[in-house]
C-alpha cells in the first residue's frame, strides 16, 4: 500500500496570509496614530482621579507656564488656521503674507502679543521650534489677546473645543483672569489636563 505523504504547503500560505494581515495592521495604527507634541515649554500639571480622555479632533489648547505667561495652540486644520489669523488680522488691522500665513498653519502654538506676531512668523523654522517667549500673550483686565484667540477660533468653527494646561506653580490671579475672560465670552465647558495621580501605599 503506498504512503501518502502529508501536504505542507497550505500552512505556509496560511502563516504567509497572516503575516501580511498583521503587517498591513502595523503600518495602518503607525500611519494613522497622532503623537503628542513636547510642549513649548516644561509644564508640571496637577494630578487628579480623572480617566476621561480629551477629544481627538477640533481641540485648542492654552498653556500656562509657572512664571504666568499663556501660549495658545490652535487646531491642527491648516485652511482653518488661516482663516483663523486673517480673523486676528482684521481684529488688530493687520495684514498678513502667503509666507507668515503658511508659517502660521504649522506652528506648534503663540506665545507673543499680536504686535510681535509677523515678526515671529517671519523667523526660521528652527528658531520658531527652539522660541520662548519673554512675555506670552497678554490676559488682564486691561489686554485680553489670550480670549481674543479663542472667540475668533470660535468664530471660524463655534464646535471647536478648548482644554488648558496649567503648571501647579501658576499663581491663582493668572489662573483667575483667564476664567473670567472665557465667562464674559459665555464660553464655559473646558477641559483642565492633568496628570494621573498615582496610589499611596
Amino acid at each position: 500500500m503506498a504512503r501518502v505523504k502529508p501536504k505542507r504547503h497550505n500552512i505556509r500560505v496560511d502563516m504567509t496570509a497572516m503575516t501580511d494581515v498583521s503587517f498591513l495592521l502595523l503600518t495602518f495604527f503607525i500611519l494613522t496614530a497622532q503623537f503628542a507634541k513636547p510642549d513649548v515649554e516644561t509644564i508640571t500639571t496637577p494630578s487628579s482621579i480623572s480617566e476621561k480622555l480629551l477629544p481627538d479632533a477640533s481641540l485648542m489648547t492654552i498653556l500656562s507656564t509657572p512664571d504666568g505667561k499663556f501660549y495658545f495652540t490652535p487646531v491642527e486644520n491648516g485652511s482653518e488656521r488661516m482663516q483663523l489669523l486673517d480673523n486676528m488680522g482684521e481684529k488688530y488691522g493687520m495684514k498678513f503674507t502667503d509666507p507668515e500665513k503658511a508659517a502660521f498653519s504649522q506652528v506648534q502654538a503663540i506665545g507673543v502679543p499680536m504686535n510681535q506676531l509677523k515678526g515671529f512668523l517671519n523667523l526660521s523654522d528652527e528658531d520658531r521650534k527652539a522660541y520662548k517667549s519673554p512675555t506670552g500673550i497678554p490676559m488682564d483686565s486691561t489686554n485680553k489677546q489670550l480670549i481674543d484667540w479663542v472667540q475668533q477660533s470660535l468664530a471660524v468653527n463655534p464646535d471647536y473645543k478648548l482644554a488648558i494646561k496649567g503648571d501647579t506653580q501658576t499663581k491663582y490671579p493668572k489662573v483667575k483672569a483667564l476664567f473670567e475672560g472665557l465667562r464674559d465670552i459665555d464660553f464655559l465647558k473646558f477641559w483642565l489636563i492633568t496628570s494621573q495621580e498615582t496610589a499611596q501605599e
